[in-house]
């Protein structure tokens, strides 16, 4: 691992190796501001668990330095690292009463019956559990059951909050709920919280910084208007954003963009890109969001772009939006339209990508290209 500094935090070059000789985290180098609501996200096996795990100390730095408040936290114990943490599993005693799980902790540190009962209603208020406090867990619903794990968290009057996954038993309607919730509780507690989650929904809607990991990497680490805007290499570009993004394979020749699958149309790319001359000869990626085109109507003026035709092989009303599945001259494209708009099924679709949504990679790097253009 990296280096990593919380509430104040800092992970500096920290790294995770399983007697297997698996490199779980590679060169974790992050800094954590106070108060701070942190997401990592990836794809299962990305490492994001075995960080936030090194983070609590349930699992061994193998290498590289994490520092709390200034102080090197390697050696120390959980208790010592001031953390609590809430489990995708919720992990709540079946045989005890909300509130009994609640005043768990405090009653193992052996803490005044009265500052428990104190201690214990005001969580329960802040939870809307106060009505729920005599029930067991098998008697209150998955929306509930969370609360009362935040809550055991949240009654310890930590500084540091570690959140593993904690919403993905939840239904789709729970997970909404919770996650406003959630974010309510930490902006008025203003704990430092790290947020592990493979829902980018959950990322980008709840966090100040989001860190993009791969593979034990971080890829990218941004705000949710940076990774969405401005993502840094291919990955990140294809994992933000629902649909992904679409690609296009392509070479430079001549200072223009020759694509694989439309080779007939050459794409001028000097407007979104800082320097053609730098790329010719290479193989790049153009880049585009479903969202981010305009369709071609008669009458009708379109923005600044490339213009392209599509084949409509199938299309998904999802209330708001519609989902249009082309094609390209045989490669897949997806694209955001309005349902009012929405093209039928075996039709031509044209439409444009405006200077603003188009982006280029590097193929060999995977890396963006250099570009002056202004998104949002």
């Amino acid at each position: 691992m990296g280096k990593l500094i919380i509430s104040h935090l800092i992970l500096k070059d920290e790294n995770n190796f399983y007697p297997t000789g698996f490199h779980a985290v590679h060169d974790f180098n992050l800094e954590i501001n106070d108060g701070e609501f942190i997401c990592l996200v990836g794809s299962s096996g990305c490492g994001k668990s075995t960080t936030l795990r090194m983070i609590a100390g349930l699992e061994e730095i193998s290498s590289g330095e994490f520092y709390i408040d200034g102080k090197l936290a390697n050696q120390m114990s959980s208790k010592e690292r001031g953390i609590a943490m809430v489990f995708q599993s919720y992990a709540l005693y079946p045989h005890l009463t909300v509130y009994e799980n609640l005043a768990f902790g405090l009653m193992l540190e052996g803490i005044d019956a009265d500052i428990i009962e104190e201690k214990v209603q005001a969580t329960a208020m802040i939870l809307g559990l106060t009505d729920y406090l005599e029930r067991f867990p098998r008697q209150l619903s998955g929306g509930q059951q969370q609360r009362v794990a935040v809550g055991r968290a949240l009654i310890r009057k930590v500084n540091i909050f570690l959140m593993d996954e904690p919403l993905s038993n939840l239904d789709a309607k729970q997970r909404v709920t919770m996650r406003s919730e959630i974010k309510q509780i930490h902006r008025g507690i203003g704990a430092t919280t790290i947020y592990v989650t493979h829902d980018q929904t959950e990322a980008m809607t709840m966090s100040d910084r989001i860190v993009v990991m791969k593979l034990g990497v971080i890829q990218q680490v941004g705000t949710p208007f940076e990774l969405y805007f401005y993502p840094r290499n291919l990955f990140v570009a294809g994992f933000i954003g629902e649909p992904p993004m679409n690609f296009l394979n392509g070479k430079v020749v001549n200072g223009k963009l020759v694509l694989e699958e439309d080779e007939e149309n050459t794409l001028d790319i000097s407007p979104i890109v800082k320097d053609v001359a730098s790329l010719e000869g290479r193989e790049v990626v153009f880049a585009f969001r479903p969202e981010g085109i305009e369709l071609v109507k008669e009458g009708a003026k379109t923005s600044a772009g490339y213009e392209f035709e599509s084949d409509v092989e199938l299309t998904e009303l999802l209330g708001d939006v519609t989902n249009v599945y082309a094609t390209i001259d045989g490669k897949n494209v997806i694209l955001k339209v309005n349902p009012h708009d929405t093209p039928a099924r075996g039709s031509e679709c044209k439409f444009v990508v405006p200077f603003k949504s188009a982006y280029i990679y590097d193929k060999e790097t995977e890396l963006a290209v250099e570009s002056d253009v202004v998104r949002q």
